[in-house]
């Protein structure tokens, strides 16, 4: 199918105003412009609480938000990680959809932050998500969630470090994860897919801001095949939890992130995949510009739903 509609219309005006790729701006700037994704956001929706907590990571704490919606007790847990290429992003910029994901979902949010490169390289952000988890496992039942059943979720990078979480937490033997939604994640700092070329430029996310990214998260080429930056390169995908990965048809990471469901189906994991054509990277941020996000965010909680209703059923 075509482009959307209003996709192209958000393109066209980005582009008329004159913004500049992320690879050609400084961090600063960076950071500034991922924050203007609120402007294309909904107006936050009330949830019945929300709740500001420090949670004590590897390099220091790190601030978090917990929203718990209306009549949760026992509720799933989602621990959610933003996007922004490792360098940016922050709990501004996902306030309006995590607490539109509670709402739906009835799920307990934790809007988990890590420390952002350049300042901070690999593996600081993974380190930092894991220590999400664990405090969301060990916390979460303070905050009407069910410790005992736990999803990870994220966009772009954040889908990265929640694929990341996952192996994590099946390797150190942590917290069991119950299921993983991934938001056309980054997977491979080193693979030659076709959409990276298809849809290099004139999307949003372009391919050189993708080098520009893992050249400031991940500086020493040599560590990108460790699977915890590049989790499609993980030796074995066994016993990872179920996974919703979401790709969309414009966008540099398109054939990545279909890689890393096909490797994960093969090894055995259930996986739900699925490609929305016409849209671009980023989506899942502009719920007020695009029309379409929503059907993300109804994939997404048609899957949490589903998954978390048979995990209640594997621990009753």
């Amino acid at each position: 199918m075509g482009m959307d509609a209003q996709v192209k219309g958000l393109l066209e005006a980005l582009a008329g105003s004159g913004l500049k790729s992320f690879e050609q701006m400084s961090i600063a700037e960076l950071r500034g412009a991922m924050e203007t994704f609120t402007g294309l956001q909904k107006p936050p929706e009330e949830v019945a609480k929300v709740t500001d907590v420090k949670i004590p990571g590897p390099g220091g704490e790190l601030p978090a938000r917990i929203y718990t919606p209306k009549g949760a007790t026992s509720a799933p847990i989602i621990v959610y990680y933003h996007g922004g290429g490792w360098v940016g992003g922050n709990l501004v910029v996902v306030d309006e959809p995590c607490r539109a994901l509670a709402n739906r979902t009835g799920m307990v949010v934790v809007a988990a932050t890590y420390r952002l490169a350049p300042e901070h390289t690999f593996p600081a952000a993974p380190e930092d998500a894991y220590a999400a988890l664990l405090w969301a496992a060990a916390n979460g039942g303070k905050y009407g969630g069910d410790t005992k059943r736990i999803a990870v979720m994220g966009d772009s990078a954040g889908g990265n470090l929640a694929a990341v979480v996952a192996l994590m937490a099946r390797d150190r033997s942590g917290p069991k994860v119950s299921a993983q939604v991934l938001t056309y994640p980054v997977t491979d700092a080193t693979g030659k897919y076709p959409s990276l070329s298809e849809n290099a430029e004139g999307y949003l996310l372009h391919t050189a801001a993708m080098k520009f990214f893992w050249d400031h998260y991940v500086p020493d080429a040599s560590q990108r095949t460790n699977p915890y930056a590049s989790p499609l390169l993980a030796s074995n995908h066994k016993g990872l939890p179920p996974a919703f990965v979401i790709t969309v048809e414009y966008d540099p990471l398109r054939d990545e992130g279909e890689a890393y469901a096909a490797k994960l189906k093969a090894a055995g994991v259930p996986v739900t995949a699925q490609r929305y054509n016409g849209l671009v990277h980023g989506v899942y941020w502009m719920s007020g510009a695009v029309a379409r996000s929503d059907e993300l965010l109804a994939g997404i909680t048609k899957f949490l739903k589903s998954t978390m209703a048979e995990s209640a059923q594997a621990h009753a």
